[in-house]
Order: C-alpha cells, then structure tokens, then sequence
C-alpha cells in the first residue's frame, strides 16, 4: 500500500524537532541546564528462552520518539548547547553479513533519518569520555537504569527524562498525525476485507487471519495490539484473546484491531453481524452505541474535560437502555445515574490516548478512584489541541458482571426478563480515531460503520 501522505514520502521524521521540544520541556519545567546532554538506548537483542532465536523486536518508544530509528541495539545522545543529536549503530559485523547480509551503514543512516551524526555503537565510550571532559562537565540525562554496559563519568539524572518524553508525545505534529492517518488507512482496508470474508468463515480465527494477511500485504507487518475476534457472548469479554470459537450458532462478532505502521498505532473497533444482517437486538444495541459516540463527538474539543464525555456517554446509555426496558420505567435519569448501574453494561472508560503506543502516555488515570464511573478512565482532565484519542463507546451483556448486580440491592433498576433476550448479543463497542482540533475533531477512522454499508458490503457489494 503506498504512502497516501505526501509528507510521509517527502520528509524524514522529524526526531531533531521531538530532541527540541523534550529538551525545552526540561528546561521549563526542571530548569535543566542547556550545557546538559541526553542519553538513551533502543530496545537490545534478546534470544528466546533456551533457544537461539531471537524475541519479537519492538524498538523502545522512548528513543524512536528522538531518533526515528527502529534498528536493535542502538544509542543516542543529544546535546542541548548545540542541537547535536548523534545515533549510535551496531558497527560491521563480517560473520553477520553471512548470515543476514549487510546491515545499515553510516552513510546511509545519515539519509535515512533525522540526525547530525552517525557512529558504530563501540565509539559510544569514547564519546561519552569527550563530553565528560567538558568544561562545565554537562549533566546527563537518561532513562531508568542505563549506562551499566557503557558508565560515564557524567553527573546523570534517571528520574525526568522519562516524565518529560511522555509528556512531550501527546501532542502530535503533522509527521505523526499522518503515520496515525495511514495506519489506520490500513486498518479499514483489513476491517472491510474482514467484513467480506465473514460469509465464509467458520472458526474467529479465520477473519483474524484475513485481518492480520490484509496488513501484512498492505505494508504493515506488526499488529498495535493482540487483536480481539470475539463472536456471540465472548464480544462481551472487553479484551477477548482466545480467537478460536467456532461461528455457528451465533449472532455478531465483535472485531478490535488495528494495524501499526512505522511504530505508530491504529485502534479500530467494528462490530458486524455474521448472518449478513443485524437481528432485533443487536440492532437496537448498536443504534444505542453509535448514538453514544455521536453525543461524544458533538462535545469533543480542544480543552474539554474526558470526564465530561464518558458522562455524557453514560448519559446516552442510561436513555437508550431504559427505552428497550433493560433498565426499568418508574426511575429518573438521575436515580439511574446515581446508582451507577450503567457501570454493569459500559464498564470501561470512553477511550485513551493514541499514539506509538495503543494506550499512549500521558492520560493520568486514576485507577483509586472510589466512584465506579470514573474509575477505569484512562484519561483524566482537559484534551489538547493536536491529541489523539480513541472515542470507544460500548455496551455489553456480561454475566459474570451484569448478573451479580441483577441479584444485588440494585437489581430494582434492571428488568432480568428483558436482559434475557440479550445476552445472546453478547457487546457492541464501535472505536475511532480521533484528532483533537481547537473546534471540533477530525476522524482519522473511516473503517465502515454504518450498519446498510457493513451490510452491503457483506452481501458483496463495494
């Protein structure tokens, strides 16, 4: 699949800028000396347990941010007082070439990514002996616990610079909000071969399959996340693993997944009918959550407070399933409310932040939170103009939660006879990727949502 981004064909990610914006964060906010240096290492190799294979590689989010390398067993350093960002690589190694013919080369690293000056990876030493010789010494900061394979005699702080990073990654620039935009460009084609393929599928993990080929084939080789295929009541287990159910039998299948692309995430949610067509109940049910979502997307903004959506989210649920008799007549919205009980079919918070991560940094949950609605929010406080965040409304038919509260003091609000008619529907989430912009949003999703197109789509039409 090609790069639909002119910019994701034309420039080079923008590391240097990322080096500048952490290093001004630190300066701001700890006062850190622009004499002072950064220092980080990439993901190393390691080799399976008892076995001479190496481990799935996934670079350390952390450096690729300020490097844009996905190499293994590289280093950076960044020196503030001259905007000098230096990558270290691993240096020619002939008995490798055998095996895995040549790697990157200096030369061609220099092309390749944003950065001023490239080393084989045995000079790291050396370079950091130069800089300890400086006068004034340069402070150095790093991540956690480095530096035990390559001391310095630096000063070092292992206690910001993490902070800074997370803090520094939630507001997206053009170059990362295109790689999302392309990503998930990815995603919808996998959701709609998806939908394609599920009038021939037996088991959930034939469309898996079909997902995780599409990808592949479109460019993307690695998944965001271990994807979920949950079909009947197993969509209503909100991170559903197993993926090896046969179909037969049952109502909807329930699809989250998303294809990563340059380390940079999709996290698209869908749920489709697999009989072709939405039967009574899960239509009502997937009305009632793309109802939910719209409702959030009609407040989102730059500046508004998470908690405001996932209320208003709430809000929307407590209507809708009060009208299909779910939850009783005779209460008011607020006495719903109050009582939480919404909590037992929309558990989860409306979403989170997205980025090289699924769930990116910088949400501040807080998971001690004693008020039941709020306390599996992933994002806490207002939105920025340039985050991206997931908007993921859902609600579910789980017995191991629903029935404790049917059985409970709360039960009066939860009429048992009409959940029985739905248990077989199992849960409808639907998730999109959203940009925050100063008025409004920009759905950077277009995977087919609305039930005629899913539907035509399955009956074979484009």
């Amino acid at each position: 699949m090609e790069q639909q981004e002119p910019i994701l064909r034309e420039e080079k990610y923008p590391a240097k800028t990322h080096c500048a914006k952490v290093a001004s964060y630190l300066h701001s906010e700890h006062d850190v000396s622009k004499n002072a240096v950064i220092y980080l290492e990439g993901q190393i190799t390691k080799l399976l347990e008892d076995n001479d294979e190496p481990q799935p590689f996934r670079q350390r989010r952390p450096f690729f941010y300020l490097s844009g390398c996905a190499l293994p067993d590289c280093h950076l350093t960044y020196e503030i007082s001259t905007s000098t960002l230096t990558l270290f690589i691993p240096p020619l190694d002939p008995d490798s070439v055998i095996w895995s013919g040549l790697p990157l080369l200096p030369p061609e690293a220099l092309k390749r990514y944003d950065i001023d000056v490239c080393l084989p990876s045995t000079d790291l030493p050396s370079h950091l002996s130069k800089l300890a010789q400086k006068d004034p010494k340069p402070h150095l900061y790093v991540k956690g616990s480095v530096l035990t394979e390559h001391p310095s005699a630096l000063p070092t702080d292992s206690e910001i610079l993490q902070p800074a990073i997370d803090n520094c990654r939630v507001v997206k620039d053009a170059y990362e909000i295109a790689l999302l935009r392309h990503a998930n460009a990815i995603s919808t084609r996998a959701h709609t071969a998806v939908l394609r393929a599920i009038p021939s599928a037996r088991h959930e993990q034939d469309l898996e399959a079909t997902f995780i080929s599409t990808c592949i084939s479109s460019g993307a080789k690695n998944q965001a996340y271990h994807g979920i295929f949950g079909s009947g009541e197993n969509a209503a287990t909100l991170h559903y693993q197993h993926n090896d159910q046969p179909l037969d039998g049952r109502r909807n299948i329930l699809v989250d997944a998303g294809a990563e692309h340059d380390c940079y995430c999709s996290d698209v949610t869908r749920t489709m009918p697999l009989s072709g067509t939405f039967d009574p109940e899960s239509s009502h049910i997937y009305r009632l959550v793309a109802e939910m979502q719209d409702a959030a997307f009609a407040m989102l903004k730059a500046g508004v407070r998470w908690e405001s959506l996932h209320l208003r989210a709430h809000e929307v649920a407590i209507s809708g399933l009060q009208r299909l008799g779910i939850l009783r007549g005779g209460f008011s919205a607020d006495e719903l409310l109050q009582s939480r009980v919404s909590t037992a079919f929309f558990p989860h918070g409306l979403g989170h932040y997205l980025g090289m991560d699924t769930h990116d940094t910088g949400g501040n949950p807080d998971y001690g939170d004693k008020d039941l609605l709020f306390r599996y929010l992933r994002i806490r406080g207002g939105i920025p103009e340039g985050g991206v965040v997931t908007v993921e409304p859902g609600v579910y038919f789980c017995r191991f939660i629903v029935e404790p509260w049917i059985k409970g003091d709360q039960g009066k609000f939860i009429d048992a006879g009409v959940v029985e008619r739905y248990w077989a529907v199992g849960g409808v989430r639907i998730e999109d990727d959203v940009l925050v912009t100063k008025d409004g949003y920009e759905n950077l999703t277009t995977a087919p949502k609305a039930i005629e197109e899913m539907e035509k789509i399955m009956k074979g039409g484009a």
